[in-house]
């Protein structure tokens, strides 16, 4: 048996532990849980921290349940929210349920035969038939409005900074974290609920339904909430959410978003999101303070957990897409890509549409340059430039005889042009 909270708290994914839980969790195998809120059909990186501390659970030998909160997704639940959220449907909580554990099944064990193989499980299984009446009658009447109210998440809604109050749907849902915590312990055997720092007070909500219904005893564990060096918000870039969905989020803005992380972050990140050992984290470390330029600490975390999410091949893929701006590629590396991440490497440059009808029958890359997409100011200086050999397509060198064809388009409707060695132009055949 592996000593777990050891393992978390020199990854720093450690805020705060019920007094014994150490103990408790090196005496035998242990179930311990993680609830998620399927609100969409993929996890983003905010949701990594507690899925890397249900893995590091299953590797210390315990048994870790994921609770994909059908039911709770359905209330919304106020913890550091200043506003309720989007209740769904049964059928899009389903689908997204399915699409979860697609994503789960890259990171824990659901399939072996191992006692401390992991599920997944969802609390609307066991709320859908629970009667309003029954469920004050039953768990309202243990837990008193006064202890509700104490509760960090529900103060902070009722506060005056609050631009809205707080519904009794979504102060309810404390209660019914703390239901499933009890119906998972009485029907799992699980004494042990993870998640982030602002879950403490719905989480220890299910410690105390454990002890006044079931006269057992259950445990807390929370993981800091990430967040970044420069104070913006971990898991975001200018684009929205990072997602694991490849579809959402390609795995070259992904590996991107990794790579450009800051040194201070990069420390950070690297014991929490990746499975390196202490020693490997720390000689790296040492040899990337010595030259932090190489970024070496930034290029291993982005290798490391885009593997882990996507695969080898996404990996070696995105450094391909990553040279093609800053390195010696080619133009078989260009024509390689595919439509979505040609258009994420090449975002925010400046782009033109040209005719197909024009482009099967064949432009003089002069007026390419010029008139047909206003890269160049003039025919004169798109000659100059030609005459100096500082123009590429596709990233090979052109001169004033070139002509544009069809059989120069990437993904059979771009083409890049290229100026020197960082002024790019992209040409959409439409």
């Amino acid at each position: 048996m592996k000593n777990f909270i050891e393992e978390v708290t020199w990854r720093g994914m450690l805020h705060d532990v019920m007094p014994g839980t150490e103990e408790h969790l090196m005496e035998q195998m242990r179930v311990a849980y993680v609830g998620i809120d399927p609100t969409a059909d993929s996890l983003h990186i905010g949701h990594l921290v507690g899925v890397m501390l249900l893995k590091h659970f299953q590797l210390s030998g315990h048994k870790p349940l994921a609770l994909v909160g059908g039911a709770t997704g359905m209330i919304g639940d106020p913890s550091g929210k200043s506003n309720e959220r989007n209740l769904l449907d049964e059928a899009t909580l389903r689908h997204n349920q399915e699409a979860i554990k697609g994503q789960l099944s890259r990171f824990l064990d659901f399939t072996s035969d191992a006692a401390n193989a992991a599920e997944l499980v969802n609390n609307y299984d066991w709320m859908k038939n629970f009667s309003f009446l029954d469920f004050i009658r039953d768990i309202g009447k243990h837990i008193t409005v006064n202890y509700m109210m104490s509760k960090d998440s529900v103060k902070k809604r009722l506060s005056s900074e609050a631009a809205e109050g707080m519904s009794f749907t979504e102060f309810t849902y404390q209660l019914v974290q703390g239901y499933d915590f009890l119906h998972l312990y009485k029907n799992k055997n699980c004494t042990l609920q993870m998640g982030g720092s602002d879950q403490w007070g719905n989480i220890t909500t299910g410690t105390e339904l454990v002890r006044r219904i079931a006269s057992g005893k259950a445990y807390a564990l929370t993981c800091p909430l990430i967040t970044k060096a420069d104070g913006t918000k971990f898991g975001k870039s200018e684009g929205g959410n990072i997602w694991l969905d490849s579809a959402r989020t390609s795995p070259y803005k992904f590996y991107q978003y990794w790579l450009n992380t800051s040194d201070v972050d990069a420390e950070k990140y690297i014991k929490i999101f990746t499975f390196l050992s202490k020693e490997e984290i720390e000689v790296l470390t040492e040899k990337h303070r010595e030259a932090p330029h190489l970024r070496l600490l930034q290029k291993r975390l982005a290798e490391e957990i885009t593997v882990m999410v996507h695969s080898a091949e996404d990996l070696e893929n995105a450094i391909k897409a990553s040279n093609i701006l800053f390195g010696n590629s080619t133009s078989d590396d260009l024509k390689q890509l595919d439509e979505a991440t040609f258009l994420d490497v090449f975002d925010g440059v400046p782009q033109a549409e040209i005719s197909r009808a024009e482009i099967e029958a064949g432009i003089n890359i002069v007026d390419v340059l010029n008139e047909k997409t206003g890269f160049m100011k003039s025919n004169g200086e798109a000659r100059r430039a030609l005459t100096a050999n500082s123009i590429s397509v596709n990233k090979e060198k052109v001169a004033e005889d070139f002509v544009l064809s069809s059989k120069d388009l990437i993904n059979n409707q771009f083409v890049l042009l290229q100026s020197g060695k960082k002024n790019y132009f992209v040409v959409r055949i439409v």
